[in-house]
């Protein structure tokens, strides 16, 4: 099968374009034949950072570096414990986050319990980028944030991959929704559902923001931004940050302040795919996918995400 290794950790340029054999599955796998893959910010990090693929990817002696976790595809083959799956269903899902999700190939074995069913109203390029980051936004505001009507939603980088989508889904459970992000971004984020716009640029957030439930921070690895975060959150919120830490400190300020703090790791979960399924077949969650590569153009996809900030999400096609 094709494939993409990545020779040595660095730039695009360790990109190689090979073959390598189909992978076996194991019982409660599902091989899927992948026609659409998302590319994330924790790709690029993990072709670049050494630390980062370490405590990622977690790879075996010797085993090739194929990056990426998000795909859409149809089922090859299924597993002899799985039943929830069969040859010729088109599925889509973030592959075994984190660990090594294999996914810049042809085939793709995969644990049946990352996957759902793709809605028959999208197509593989918009189902492969409902996958790590719908999934970021659905864990951050449904299962830690638990997200509710009359919600007042601060949601930073609103246009980026996580946050189109999380502005989607706090609409969705009735959430009152600021949007932050560069002036050139403003229609997008109106478009989809905020009800405030914030350009970052053009003046602090905390000046401007007061009262808010829940802040869904992803834009920086810097303390000083998540601290400028929480002072926005009335007592009894919660700030969810997907990049920065929290030390003892700050730890100690968000118990001054009678507030909650979660740092998300998201992990693939198909039962939680399968609820955003539902919002894709309606339409009530549309993916915005701005840019299109072919799969031999892997790297440049890397380029634009890195360098680019992009509104949405970026898809590579097979």
């Amino acid at each position: 099968m094709k494939a993409i290794v990545l020779k040595h950790t660095g730039g695009t340029e360790n990109f190689a374009l090979t073959e390598l054999p189909a992978p076996t599955i194991q019982e409660d796998q599902v091989l899927v034949n992948v026609k659409a893959i998302s590319i994330n910010p924790a790709d690029v990090a993990t072709r670049y950072n050494q630390h980062f693929q370490d405590y990622i990817l977690k790879l075996k002696p010797g085993e090739p570096i194929v990056l990426g976790w998000d795909i859409a595809g149809s089922v090859e083959d299924v597993g002899t414990a799985v039943s929830s799956f069969k040859k010729g269903d088109a599925v889509f899902g973030m592959v075994n986050f984190p660990g090594h999700g294999d996914a810049y190939a042809e085939y793709v074995a995969a644990p049946a319990s990352h996957l759902a069913l793709k809605p028959d109203t999208i197509g593989f390029e918009e189902a492969a980028a409902a996958t790590m980051t719908a999934l970021t936004a659905w864990q951050s505001l449904v299962t830690y944030g638990k997200v509710k009507t009359g919600d007042r939603v601060l949601i930073h980088g609103a246009s980026g991959g996580v946050g189109h989508f999380a502005v989607q889904f706090a609409k969705h459970f009735g959430a009152y929704v600021i949007g932050s992000a560069s002036a050139p971004h403003r229609d997008f984020v109106r478009s989809i559902g905020a009800d405030e716009f914030i350009d970052y640029q053009a003046q602090p957030f905390e000046k401007v923001v007061k009262d808010v439930d829940l802040v869904l921070d992803g834009v920086s690895m810097t303390q000083e931004h998540i601290e400028r975060s929480i002072q926005v959150i009335k007592p009894g919120g919660i700030l969810i940050s997907l990049l920065s830490g929290f030390d003892d400190a700050f730890q100690a300020e968000l118990t001054k302040r009678q507030l909650r703090g979660h740092r998300l790791w998201v992990n693939s979960d198909g039962a939680d795919l399968t609820e955003i399924a539902k919002l894709l077949r309606t339409k009530e969650v549309k993916p915005q996918v701005s840019h299109r590569f072919a799969f031999q153009d892997m790297g440049q996809a890397h380029e634009l995400l890195q360098n680019g900030k992009p509104i949405g999400k970026v898809v590579v096609t097979l």
